[in-house]
């Protein structure tokens, strides 16, 4: 089962973001450790993993793996069809993975029993590892209904909780179910969901400033909240990923800043704003 603070973690790249930088995946994940993180997620939004074919996503989850050292890592398997999650569940779970999150696919708004299908095949693929739901209505297009959650609870019993990144609060607060752990995926909505008994966070912006995060997931005030909401929220300016990237070269880390296609790099102006905020963040 995970807990506390999971960094939703960032691909390194090189070749213009079409080669996978397998030399900075264990300087990076060093680097998450050092500052506290208590796990990562590998390949979901923050990863780019719907932007990889299947042999990249498997092989991006094993270098992950391979350098874990204790860390928690959790894979996202959510890919168009139901036969490539599948796929990708069993790999994760084959390859010593320590849980499974899935989105609903993009693009179709599928109905209540296409998403039941779709996650309890996924679910029962990586059997009996952890499953969590990714809950994610702005990427996925559409919110994954109560009862499709109601459902699948009765009918995979390694479905332990879900990463909600929905806002505002409103949206996120009714995936607070009792009896399932929930991770609270904006920065902003980390104290109010600990509060009410999240059992941690899983976030982009720890992906770079992991030691923004495990502050606030410590020690979750209101005021840490806003701290880490507005360097959120300075980043997010940006195209975030590119960024994040160039974050973590500033900071000692050999990840370039390539991204895969059609994502961008950053403007000459966009990496002196991103210097900008880190010299500000470090002080």
């Amino acid at each position: 089962m995970l807990s506390g603070a999971i960094a939703a973690a960032l691909t390194p790249l090189k070749g213009g973001g079409f080669e996978l930088d397998e030399d900075a995946f264990e300087p990076y994940v060093a680097f998450l450790a050092a500052n506290g993180i208590d796990g990562l997620l590998a390949l979901g939004t923050t990863g780019e993993g719907v932007l990889f074919d299947v042999d990249e996503r498997k092989r991006v989850a094993e270098l992950f793996l391979a350098c874990r050292g204790q860390l928690q890592v959790a894979v996202h398997c959510g890919a168009q069809t139901t036969a490539d999650t599948v796929l990708l569940a069993e790999h994760a779970a084959e390859a010593g993975a320590d849980a499974v999150a899935v989105i609903a696919p993009p693009y179709f708004a599928f109905d209540a029993d296409e998403l039941l299908a779709h996650f309890r095949e996924a679910a029962q693929a990586c059997d009996p590892l952890p499953f969590y739901v990714y809950e994610f209505a702005a990427r996925s297009g559409y919110a994954v209904p109560l009862p499709v959650i109601a459902a699948l609870r009765e009918e995979a019993s390694n479905f332990v909780g879900l990463k909600v990144s929905d806002t505002p609060w409103e949206r996120f607060e009714p995936y607070l179910l009792e009896g399932l752990d929930i991770f609270v995926g904006p920065e902003s909505l980390i104290p109010q969901g600990l509060a009410r008994g999240a059992a941690g966070a899983v976030s982009g912006l720890a992906a770079s400033f992991p030691d923004a995060v495990v502050a606030l997931v410590r020690e979750p005030t209101a005021e840490n909240g806003a701290r880490v909401g507005a360097l959120r929220m300075s980043l997010q300016a940006l195209p975030f990923h590119a960024a994040s990237k160039v974050v973590l070269a500033l900071r000692g880390i050999p990840v370039r800043g390539r991204v895969r296609p059609p994502l961008r790099g950053l403007r000459d102006d966009e990496v002196a704003e991103v210097e900008r905020i880190v010299r500000e963040w470090l002080g």
